[in-house]
């Protein structure tokens, strides 16, 4: 692998795989489930431990998978994992505990439609799930939300850049439709992975072993407190650091809101079909914006609140029943109306049927 940007046709799940190899991400720990299995098949076919030495390992199960994450993440190493919606279901008590604990990892969920076992087709049901915790107690994901196979390669730098910074599980969570399709990608040059040096520097909190930490305070790494006041201060921190996320790294992609009456609200792929639709009500007159969010957590909505001030309502469009839609309504506040429209269990939009719903609830 050469130290430069490449240029290459790829499948979202692949430009994971490479971007992953690329930001210098130290071990994988996965279990393959469709539509995001070409992950950990991309990183066996590269064999990246003859390169970089990074390690790829299929776990015997989902849970064995993010337990190794939390292992991995204890010791200050860049690590991930991937699945599918019920697979992520699975990992839902680690995810808890690596919060709890305030590791950094990244983790990929290329949705599925359900509940249950349901369908390998492209869902966004999985939003609630990502955005509000998923699993118990109080806690909080970084939540990066792609539209492109470019960008599935350009958030995996920054979901390991934030969940460093944070010391907080970042979550990609992208639809079906992102992971399987194909598209023209520039990947990242190599970073070198941390020595264990760097770890020593960059992560205090790290578990690096006997040798390495005999000059400072022992690292005991848990999520388990006995005592409910100590437990409670550090849900009070933990909640402090989620409001500073909020403050501080919210993204979003605006496009044609300045003139709007009606601003379309969508995630991943779903954003790329509103936006056709966004361009054929026009040419009908219908002035229509769209906003995409792309951190999903913290969300956008300071951004909604003051597009609420002037615009005359929003549709928000799912391949749900209807989740992301409750942010939408809270940041409006009452506003104006918020209307959904979404497809279930795996059927995607079109933009004719986007186009029709924003008429039908709006242009009367």
């Amino acid at each position: 692998m050469e130290n430069k940007e490449e240029i290459r046709l790829m499948k979202g799940n692949e430009a994971i795989a490479e971007a992953a190899i690329r930001c210098g991400c130290d071990g994988y720990f996965g279990y393959p489930i469709t539509p995001q299995s070409e992950i950990m098949e991309t990183l066996m076919d590269i064999e990246p431990w003859k390169t970089t030495g990074m390690v790829v390992m299929q776990a015997e199960s989902e849970v064995a998978a993010i337990n190794m994450v939390y292992g991995g993440a204890g010791c200050g190493k860049r690590v991930m994992t991937s699945s599918s919606s019920p697979g992520i279901s699975l990992k839902q008590e680690g995810i808890s505990y690596i919060a709890a604990a305030e590791l950094p990892c990244v983790i990929v969920n290329v949705m599925r439609g359900g509940p249950g076992l349901g369908t390998i087709q492209p869902s966004q049901a999985d939003y609630f799930q990502s955005v509000k915790g998923g699993g118990h107690g109080d806690y909080r994901l970084i939540c990066l939300a792609p539209a492109s196979v470019q960008e599935m390669a350009d958030l995996m730098g920054m979901a390991f850049d934030l969940a460093f910074k944070y010391r907080n599980p970042a979550l990609i969570i992208a639809d079906g439709v992102i992971g399987q399709m194909m598209e023209k990608v520039v990947l990242p040059p190599q970073k070198p992975r941390f020595t264990e040096e760097e770890i020593i520097k960059l992560c205090p909190w790290a578990t690096v072993g006997k040798p390495e930490t005999r000059n400072r305070n022992q690292n005991v790494i848990t999520s388990l407190c006995m005592d409910p006041v100590e437990m409670e201060k550090i849900n009070e921190h933990l909640q402090e650091k989620y409001r500073s996320i909020e403050e501080n790294e919210v993204r979003f992609e605006e496009t044609n809101c300045e003139d709007a009456d009606y601003v379309i609200v969508a995630f991943g792929s779903v954003a790329r079909i509103s936006h056709k639709a966004m361009e054929m009500a026009r040419k009908h007159g219908i002035k229509v914006g769209l906003l995409r969010p792309i951190t999903l957590f913290p969300f956008p909505k300071k951004e909604i609140e003051r597009l609420a001030k002037r615009v005359k309502g929003f549709l928000t469009v799912e391949m749900s029943a209807g989740q992301m839609v409750e942010d939408v309504r809270l940041a409006v506040n009452g506003k104006v109306p918020v209307e959904f429209y979404g497809r279930l269990g795996g059927m995607v939009p079109s933009p004719d049927e986007v186009v029709e719903a924003l008429t039908s609830k709006f242009v009367k």
